[in-house]
């Protein structure tokens, strides 16, 4: 074995051994979680720490579904994510289709605006988004988190400009020539296309949309309509103390529809980011 092969086994070794610790460290939190989900109150804060319960307590979930209802705000929570990610990614791909495969006055300047908005951060809009939002008669309901996702995503719309970019031109005009309409290539052509990447942005969206809880605090007040996150937020309200077992069994069923999302779209999501990385 040379010099240079043993380098490289070693470098990659280390590489390994990095990315291993820093997956323990990230796991380590939802390992905790599921554990302290799954043991009685007096078997939490023991010392030494007890990392595996001796037994299953299961009655922690069964007390957090008496606590809250948390089906229920796992249901608004998917209405506002359906109803946000429809119009978050039909919208950016048609403003970034638009962006991508055609030539307009004033066209690179416009697109410089729409990235500069991704400079603000949320707190800055806040307030005054909240104002408009209260006058026009739509505090305590799901409009202010749905409707601005039918005005597009800057960041999406810049991921799927140069994902559209890299098709070439014959595409559109073998179309035109068949007599299709942009609309119709957009719809026929470039959408199937580009399902990945489309995949990719929804999935973005719903983890957006299921791991809010600033947008949501602020705009929903009603019991009956908070989300898995006010939901988990008020836990300790509801109960008047803090019950850390069912809080964790909460935790973990508000988890289990990312994962299994994540788990679905896996393939979807590493093709649409390796192909915008490879080609963009």
């Amino acid at each position: 074995m040379n010099s240079n092969s043993r380098k490289v086994r070693i470098n990659k070794a280390i590489l390994y051994l990095v990315l291993s610790l820093g997956s323990v460290l990230m796991l380590l939190p939802f390992f905790w979680m599921i554990s302290t989900a799954l043991k009685p109150d007096n078997a939490i804060f023991t010392v030494p720490i007890q990392w595996f319960p001796q037994t299953l307590y299961l009655n922690n979930f069964i007390r957090a579904m008496e606590v809250v209802p948390i089906m229920r705000y796992m249901f608004n929570t998917f209405l506002i994510a359906a109803l946000k990610i429809f119009g978050e990614v039909f919208v950016s791909a048609l403003v970034a289709y638009g962006f991508a495969r055609f030539n307009f006055k004033y066209k690179n300047i416009l697109f410089m605006v729409l990235l500069a908005t991704m400079m603000l951060p949320y707190e800055v809009t806040m307030i005054p988004t909240f104002i408009i939002w209260s006058r026009l008669g739509f505090a305590d309901s799901y409009v202010p988190l749905i409707l601005p996702a039918y005005f597009g995503s800057a960041s999406f719309i810049f991921f799927l400009r140069m994902y559209f970019q890299t098709y070439p031109k014959e595409l559109e005009e073998s179309a035109l020539i068949d007599g299709a309409s942009y609309l119709q290539i957009f719809i026929r052509i470039f959408v199937p296309l580009s399902k990945a990447a489309l995949m990719t942005i929804g999935m973005w969206s719903f983890m957006g949309t299921w791991n809010d809880l600033l947008g949501q605090l602020i705009y929903i007040n009603s019991p009956e309509k908070y989300t898995i996150q006010l939901g988990l937020a008020s836990f300790s309200n509801m109960t008047g103390e803090t019950l850390w077992g069912p809080l964790m069994a909460a935790s973990f069923i508000a988890l289990i529809p990312v994962i299994l999302i994540l788990l679905f779209a896996q393939r979807y999501f590493t093709e649409g980011v390796k192909m915008s990385g490879i080609k963009g």
